[in-house]
């Protein structure tokens, strides 16, 4: 049991670390447009890109695929940019129409990008363990732990915003958004360019 809760740590870790904020940036942009209403849709959106994280992770762990880390990394902060212009430029737009399978699809794809930037260290971590699945999904049971604190913190930031102090929600998914955008560029720029 006491294996369990180191790998579920680890997990827990991977999102909440300050050192290791992108994946965190990712979840505000990935959760800004929504509102508590829309639990289920980002239930299953975080849930879908988790499970890509995971694939990713196995298909590494096993030597199926390699990406070098500065790749990965660097394809992490693309997914941030992307996710941050798209809320951006559909700001004050119905959401609505967006069909949910287009974005389980690119949060599925966006997981797969995410899982791979962290596969080096999970393999390091790993390297002693015989049987790597199980490991595995205990990990990834705590980076959706992580992931449902994140959301649940940004949707009652974007509540009190747009209800106390009365941002439109326009204006908060633009301003968030647009913050996120400048910290992942400026990441880009020191350590990419």
């Amino acid at each position: 049991m006491s294996d369990f809760w180191i790998y579920f740590k680890l997990g827990l870790n991977h999102v909440l670390d300050f050192n290791g904020y992108d994946h965190v940036l990712f979840l505000i942009v990935l959760t800004v447009a929504y509102l508590f209403k829309d639990w289920k849709r980002v239930f299953w959106i975080v849930t879908i890109f988790t499970i890509g994280h995971t694939i990713s992770l196995l298909l590494s762990t096993y030597n199926v695929i390699a990406v070098r880390a500065n790749t990965a990394e660097l394809l992490v902060y693309v997914t941030i940019i992307a996710t941050a212009l798209y809320n951006i430029f559909t700001a004050g737009k119905s959401n609505n129409k967006t069909k949910i399978v287009i974005l389980l699809v690119v949060a599925l794809f966006f997981g797969l990008i995410h899982g791979l930037a962290f596969s080096n260290y999970f393999k390091t971590i790993t390297s002693g363990v015989e049987s790597k699945l199980l490991p595995m999904l205990e990990f990834a049971l705590g980076i959706e732990a992580a992931q449902i604190i994140v959301v649940l913190v940004v949707l009652v930031l974007s509540f009190v915003f747009q209800t106390v102090f009365r941002f439109s929600k326009r204006d908060w998914v633009m301003v968030i958004s647009s913050i996120v955008l400048g910290i992942a560029f400026h990441i880009v720029d020191i350590n990419f360019l």
